[in-house]
């Protein structure tokens, strides 16, 4: 079993402010939108990608210090200036005075994410039908790896608690074709019978296994594809020396369901909390 210590933690949440920044950069630069920012605070980061994107948030805070107020309260007015709410997505691993600053400051919590991890290397825990063929998709298939990811994201299990947000399709591809451009980023295709049917990224990031944007088509649905998918992602992270995968679920949806029958634990949850956008 991986414990789910402060460094674990602060390993994680590292991994995944990186990818975050990497992908805010990238997609403002995509829509030519020149607002886009990144700060760096408290061991986290701040991001800003333009109007309605997914990565406009701040993460991975309490991990190097507390957070001063000032330096919240230069972010807020970063985002006001965009006409943006703030919203903080804070460990429960992380240092607790933050969580007291940001109630202090107004902000709501508004949900919960799970993140879960296990050791690596890994050895599969099921073996994948053999109907089922996992490839890394190459570059031309790169339009093939966002139509299917998006079109699985539109029609989401009905298990566990449902999201805060929901984003139209360009904002999606928006973030998932900057997300494949970060260093150690890998797409990968599932296929059932010669058709596509689903697919999932795999970032690695010092040591750490990200595991991202899973989906499988509805019409292919409890065959196999998500553990097959899984399984594939797990083994090449072993390969190339990674002891830690991590992959963050909504809670008791089938994605955590699917991670922990992969061997996955439940290592703390992240509190998201918003602080709304100033009036136009």
């Amino acid at each position: 079993m991986l414990f789910a210590s402060t460094s674990v933690a602060a390993r994680i949440e590292r991994a995944d402010a990186s990818l975050l920044a990497d992908s805010a950069l990238a997609s403002a630069a995509r829509l030519g939108d020149t607002r886009g920012f990144v700060t760096r605070l408290a061991g986290g980061v701040a991001t800003y990608a333009g109007a309605g994107s997914p990565l406009n948030k701040v993460a991975a805070l309490g991990f190097a210090g507390a957070l001063e107020e000032r330096e919240l309260a230069g972010v807020e007015a970063a985002f006001a200036e965009r006409g943006c709410a703030v919203q903080v997505e804070l460990s429960a691993l992380a240092d607790p005075s933050i969580g007291a600053l940001l109630t202090h400051r107004g902000y709501t919590l508004v949900g919960f994410e799970n993140v879960l991890g296990r050791r690596l290397p890994a050895t599969a825990h099921a073996s994948p039908t053999p109907e089922i063929a996992i490839s890394e998709s190459t570059a031309d298939e790169l339009s093939s790896w966002l139509d299917v990811l998006i079109d699985g994201f539109a029609h989401l299990d009905a298990q566990g608690v449902v999201s805060h947000e929901e984003f139209p399709r360009a904002a999606l591809e928006a973030v998932l074709g900057a997300m494949t451009a970060s260093a150690g980023f890998h797409c990968y295709l599932a296929r059932v019978g010669g058709a596509l049917a689903g697919g999932a990224g795999l970032r690695v990031f010092d040591g750490v296994a990200q595991l991202c944007g899973a989906a499988t088509l509805p019409a292919l649905r409890r065959r196999g594809v998500q553990t097959a998918l899984l399984a594939e992602r797990l083994a090449m992270a072993s390969r190339v020396g990674c002891d830690v995968a991590a992959v963050t679920t909504q809670p008791g949806s089938k994605s955590q369901e699917n991670a922990q029958r992969q061997g996955f634990d439940l290592l703390y949850a992240r509190a998201i909390l918003v602080r709304k956008a100033p009036p136009a």
